[in-house]
């Protein structure tokens, strides 16, 4: 996606929350070349606050076109994640919006643990884990905080509501995605 693109999707989330918040918004001019922005897309909108996570909310698969994308998860990371109190005019200010655009998620392949951690890429993948009924996912942004593979399959699969160590045993379904993350 190019600059201008990047710009006016960001604007676009930012002038969504804040007609939720009836405050004042940007004027907003769609670009020359904007086709993509009807293209269905996943797309994943991220709320930061100080530093800290203040809302995230988005759809791994792609469901709508970009821009009603960007637009329903601006509005769901800001007031919908069951995580956190709704978004006030006061924190608008100073909440930092990234938008996280997807490739369509594509099954690994592995043999066992040892398979599976050499296949992942650290800072490039996004990693669905599924078994049963338990289903998590991690945006690539997320190997900035858990660095160590280990350390974030465990995590993945505790946010799935699963055992810790549950993708040492190479059963459950795993897949990979990029994101192109502005």
């Amino acid at each position: 996606m190019n600059e201008e693109i990047k710009d006016y999707l960001h604007s676009l989330a930012k002038n969504t929350i804040a007609k939720a918040l009836d405050l004042p918004q940007e004027k907003l001019q769609k670009p020359p070349d904007s086709k993509i922005l009807q293209e269905k897309r996943g797309v994943f909108v991220t709320l930061n606050l100080d530093l800290q996570l203040r809302g995230c909310i988005g759809y791994i698969m792609p469901i709508f076109p970009l821009e009603e994308a960007v637009k329903r998860n601006a509005l769901n990371a800001a007031f919908d994640d069951p995580r956190f109190y709704p978004l006030t005019k006061e924190e608008f200010e100073y909440v930092k919006i990234e938008i996280s655009v997807l490739t369509v998620p594509k099954k690994l392949e592995y043999k066992n643990a040892d398979d599976l951690l050499e296949k992942l890429r650290p800072n490039i993948d996004g990693v669905i884990l599924r078994k049963d009924d338990h289903e998590a996912t991690y945006l690539p942004q997320v190997w900035e905080n858990l660095e160590d593979k280990d350390l974030f399959l465990g995590s993945l699969c505790t946010k799935a509501g699963m055992d810790y160590h549950e993708w040492e045993k190479g059963k459950l379904e795993v897949l990979t995605y990029q994101a192109e993350a502005f």
